[in-house]
């Protein structure tokens, strides 16, 4: 990685993405953060440079359950950082109840799946005029309670779950992010940047914060020191700066190790990552907001 990286990173108000902010902010990297509260940025913002006071930061404002906002904030970021070193798809949602976005799609997978999905593609030239980019996409080993999975109809599936349904609909989308981190990889290929998915292992965030007694939960886990999202950040922050990740190119790593994992079937087949692909496509050209 370059001296003062350029970093861009989605979810960074919160758990796993604030913590790689403020510690990127450290190394001397120029944070470019996206976020649906200002409130909640100017919090975050107060936090990092009280730690790094010279930090130099940038937050773009948008909602990554609606393709018209993830379309406008990748069109904003590119005209406004022409070159990026690092682009940290973090933002996740577990929804315990379906909910419709104004696009039709249901939320968790427009905010888990669609969203990285579509502001990596706009990002494409400013990633490319690095020289040598990196993509990081955060997937999780929730991925294997995936239930089956139907390509594209999952992708369009809007029905109805309870909260003891959405653990697959979540999973689905987490194996997405690595089928797609995979076929993105040959679709880049020869062009200087690298993709890798990640699975940060179990970590108190604001991820299941649908939850009624989620702060109660956060408080408990804190004390019996279960889940500490630094960990999560730490392998993120790995897949970023370490030389042994560079040249390696569609990969999912763990927690803790840092090894590959072998994605549970059928996110491993590379026909089933090219038709994903396609269909992605497809949907999101009908939609508007990709390609003519």
């Amino acid at each position: 990685m370059t001296a003062n990286p350029i970093i861009v990173i989605t979810g960074a108000t919160s758990g796993l993405g604030q913590l790689v902010a403020i510690e990127m902010a450290k190394r001397g990297a120029h944070l470019v953060l996206t976020a649906r509260s200002k409130s909640r940025a100017e919090a975050t913002e107060k936090m990092i440079k009280e730690r790094t006071p010279t930090a130099e930061i940038n937050f773009f404002y948008g909602d990554l359950s609606s393709m018209k906002d993830v379309h406008r904030l990748g069109q904003e970021i590119s005209d406004a950082v022409p070159k990026i070193d690092v682009l940290l798809n973090n933002a996740g949602l577990h929804a315990f109840e379906q909910r419709i976005t104004s696009d039709g799609l249901a939320e968790m997978m427009a905010v888990n799946y669609f969203a990285p999905w579509l502001l990596t593609h706009l990002l494409h030239h400013s990633l490319k005029k690095a020289g040598s980019a990196t993509v990081v996409n955060v997937a999780s080993e929730a991925s294997r309670r995936h239930g089956e999975l139907k390509i594209p109809a999952d992708l369009l599936d809007t029905a109805p779950f309870t909260s003891k349904g959405s653990s697959a609909v979540y999973g689905k989308t987490k194996l997405l992010n690595i089928m797609f981190t995979a076929e993105l990889a040959r679709q880049w290929d020869g062009t200087g940047i690298s993709i890798h998915a990640l699975n940060p292992g179990f970590n108190v965030t604001g991820l299941g914060r649908e939850l009624w007694f989620a702060s109660m939960l956060e408080r408990l886990l804190h004390f019996c020191r279960i889940g500490d999202p630094r960990r999560g950040a730490d392998i993120i922050i790995r897949l970023m700066t370490d030389p042994n990740y560079q040249g390696k190119s569609g990969g999912y790593y763990n927690v803790g190790t840092g090894d590959p994992i072998v994605p549970v079937h059928p996110g491993g087949m590379k026909e089933m990552q090219s038709k994903l692909w396609n269909d992605t496509c497809d949907i999101l050209r009908q939609k508007g907001f990709f390609g003519s």
